[in-house]
């Protein structure tokens, strides 16, 4: 299992240069090449009982970093298959992930019912 690539060393963030993803080492694992290794971790997962302005107020500013990371979408889609229960990954927080996955389960859902019809009429046919 991949580890967390938020780092908790506090060093000045330089935004990332984007990389397409054709030129990047394919050898190297995704993490390598996050923005949040250099940002302190805190940014991304919230300390206990955090009231909601300040909870808003470090999402938007972890958002800010993820919009700049050239792996933005590849740390996403693994906080969508872990899934990640805590913490803004690729750009959303654990509430948005639940949206994205409660949406693409519907979307399934109702792929393999339209499959299922096409099949039934496909057969009577």
């Amino acid at each position: 299992m991949l580890q967390p690539p938020h780092s908790s060393l506090q060093v000045a963030a330089v935004p990332a240069p984007r990389v397409p993803a054709r030129d990047r080492d394919q050898d190297a694992p995704w993490h390598t090449e996050a923005v949040c290794q250099r940002d302190e971790a805190g940014l991304f997962f919230a300390p206990s009982k955090e009231p909601t302005a300040a909870r808003l107020s470090r999402e938007e500013a972890a958002k800010r970093v993820c919009a700049r990371c050239p792996v933005m979408v590849e740390c996403r889609e693994h906080a969508l298959l872990q899934p990640e229960p805590y913490g803004v990954w690729g750009g959303l927080t654990a509430a948005e992930r639940r949206v994205v996955l409660a949406r693409r389960r519907r979307r399934d859902m109702e792929l393999k019912k339209a499959a299922r019809s096409a099949n039934r009429i496909a057969a009577a046919g």
